[in-house]
């Protein structure tokens, strides 16, 4: 579908194509300026009790000297309130001047208090004048307007009182805890998170009081990325001021998950120059989180300049919901196929059944058998280095089109053409050819992939900004009517793995939460000179992170999804620690949701879409849930696994392990 004019439309950055940073107001919170022409500051929150104020200045130490610019702290009462200053003043007394942020969550009187003692206040506008309780209440213009009243009665003091002390404000929505009065009208979308932070921003603007951050997170990838995207857009339509965003997905998990969903919902954003502060939520220690986020933000230091692309006319896509874009069916890609993973082994030279392992193919020699995980590989790029034994069923190998050539089985292996070579050749595979295109050749290629229905493009582009270039020839095709499946390749310098899970998971993730895209592959071309220990190793990362962006893009499940809390203040047992527990127990529920939160703040609400909970609800004891509802409370912590996968197998969802 093309959208013809959207272009003008749409105002949520400066451009599509040229990379720029979205120019804000700079809001100052104590030495530190966020927004303006500043550099995007990195933050991270504690996970101490914040009554333990010895606890808590050992870590936010730590914190700063990892790279955290910003610290936030739990005030989940007045006394937690009350101690920030003691945290405060034992942190200056040490020479650190870190501005420290109170996060508040139904606590009114808390952030009043917080707000005279610390640089900032974070309030989520889904529960600070708000009790949920999941019900659909029906309003009348008049009754709706008498609740913004009420609100009004609420927040205004905290106004004055951030106004008066020169204190800033983030006006923080998440996607799991809107209130029942927005879900009530606008219902569990990206326009209710933006609707919710507009309620009190609007209260803010009537009181000249503009010193605000504004952030929209979600465990959602796709929904963050839309609700920024939108908050953006009416912030321009609506004639507010351009107010810097703090970027973060909520609950992104830990390891490798964590930071690749970080990246795919953060990334997308920083790509198109939104994002003044970010925060990345690791179910991990809090001073692992400010490198990562560090890693995201570096990427763009140095963008500003990169080659040309060309302007984008009309966009053929909507920015502020999910549309998988239309492509034909060729053998498994395209159509209604998942998107597809070819691992790139090319690198190395007679590779072996038991190496195969790196891409979660399994070969058994006492059965002679292949056996293969959720994480097995649909298709193998071997180059000009062909497979010199039989792949398992359902496995296929692409090689380049001189080498099929020679190949004795020109039916179960697929030919990889450069554009001359595809023009030029009269021989190629009767049902999938593939085509490896740079996105500078796009243009020139439309002529010749016209009509064809055996054609798979692997796209690829040399641009430094990577994703806007490939978003362009996505466009390009579209606007010629092409819906020949795309593969996208990503190609990276030698680095160290953590960039490797951030780039791609940008790059490509950008691409998908906008529906666009078949299949991803990660190039090895750097590392052909590498020992084959080293080349093997980074096989198997590879192959892991495509999974785990595809994952994270919510384009394919390939593996059960832990929406994980990072933990702070509030927590009621050890986040890490059952974590690691419940993902032992529970690893193998192929595309099962399974949220893990410390607190109620962050239970069924900020669960969002998990199909199960376990939450903290008391020292030692847990709620479980399906879903949004309560099914057990009050479950000692020593059998809340147990009970958990109860729920499971009840609800017909669970498998027994091999």
């Amino acid at each position: 579908m093309e959208t013809k004019g959207l272009l003008e439309k749409i105002r949520y950055c400066n451009s599509l194509t040229e990379y720029s940073r979205r120019k804000t107001i700079p809001v100052k919170v104590g030495d530190v300026i966020i927004g303006g022409d500043n550099p995007i500051v990195v933050q991270s929150m504690t996970t101490v009790d914040t009554m333990d104020t010895l606890g808590s200045v050992e870590q936010c130490i730590r914190m700063i000297e990892s790279g955290c610019q910003l610290i936030r702290i739990t005030a989940p009462s007045i006394k937690e309130a009350e101690n920030l200053k003691n945290i405060k003043e034992e942190l200056r007394k040490k020479g650190y001047n870190t501005p420290l942020v109170a996060d508040i969550h139904f606590t009114p009187n808390a952030a009043e208090i917080a707000a005279k003692i610390v640089e900032k206040v974070r309030i989520n506008p889904g529960n600070y004048a708000d009790k949920k309780k999941f019900e659909v209440i029906e309003y009348t213009d008049q009754s709706y307007q008498e609740e913004l009243e009420r609100i009004r009665e609420r927040f205004l003091p905290l106004v004055k009182i951030c106004k008066e002390y020169g204190t800033a404000m983030r006006i923080g929505t998440n996607h799991g805890s809107l209130s029942d009065r927005i879900m009530s009208r606008y219902g569990d979308t990206p326009l209710g998170m933006v609707e919710s932070a507009l309620e009190f921003l609007r209260i803010c603007e009537d009181e000249n009081y503009h010193d605000i951050v504004i952030s929209m997170k979600s465990s959602n990838t796709q929904v963050m990325v839309q609700a920024y995207r939108l908050l953006v857009q009416k912030l321009e339509e609506g004639g507010f001021k351009p107010y810097p965003l703090h970027l973060g997905v909520t609950e992104a998990g830990d390891g490798e998950d964590g930071r690749i969903k970080s990246a795919v919902g953060i990334g997308t954003l920083l790509e198109d120059g939104l994002g003044d502060t970010v925060r990345v939520s690791l179910t991990e220690d809090p001073e692992f989180e400010a490198p990562v986020a560090k890693t995201l933000v570096d990427r763009y230091l140095d963008r500003s300049g990169h080659s040309h692309i060309d302007e984008i006319e009309h966009i053929p896509v909507t920015p502020f919901e999910y549309n998988k874009r239309d492509s034909i069916e060729v053998f498994n890609f395209g159509g209604t196929n998942v998107p597809r993973v070819i691992a790139d082994i090319s690198a190395i030279s007679q590779i072996t059944e038991k190496e195969m392992k790196n891409i979660g193919h399994f070969y058994l020699p006492e059965l002679d058998k292949w056996k293969m995980n959720d994480q097995g590989a649909d298709y193998v790029f071997s180059g000009n280095n062909p497979i010199p034994f039989m792949l398992p069923n359902g496995m296929k190998e692409i090689q380049n089109f001189k080498i099929w050539l020679k190949s004795e089985d020109q039916v179960n292996k697929f030919p990889a053409f450069t554009l001359d070579e595809l023009i030029s050749s009269e021989k190629h595979h009767y049902g999938l050819n593939f085509l490896i295109l740079s996105d500078v050749e796009v243009k020139r290629a439309i002529p010749y992939i016209e009509g064809r229905k055996d054609l798979v493009i692997i796209l690829y582009s040399e641009n430094s900004h990577n994703m806007a270039a490939l978003r362009r020839a996505f466009f390009t095709l579209m606007e010629n009517h092409s819906l020949i499946p795309v593969v996208v390749k990503v190609a990276y310098p030698k680095q160290d793995n953590d960039k490797t899970m951030l780039y791609s998971a940008t790059d490509v993730g950008g691409l998908l939460v906008d529906g666009l895209g078949e299949g991803m592959m990660i190039s090895l071309d750097a590392y052909k000179n590498e020992s084959r220990e080293i080349i093997l190793n980074q096989i198997k990362l590879h192959n892991s992170v495509s999974f785990g962006v595809l994952q994270a893009a919510r384009t394919r499940m390939s593996k059960t999804e832990y929406i994980s809390c990072p933990s702070c203040g509030r927590t009621l047992f050890d986040l890490q620690e059952t974590t690691a527990m419940i993902r032992k127990r529970t690893d193998h529920l192929k595309g099962v949701k399974i949220g893990i939160m410390g607190c109620i703040v962050n239970g069924p609400g900020e669960m969002a879409d998990a199909d199960f909970g376990y939450v903290g609800s008391g020292k030692g004891k847990i709620t479980l849930y399906k879903g949004k509802e309560v099914v057990k409370k009050s479950v000692p912590s020593s059998k809340a696994v147990d009970e958990l996968i109860e729920i499971i197998k009840k609800d017909g969802m669970w498998i027994d392990p091999e």
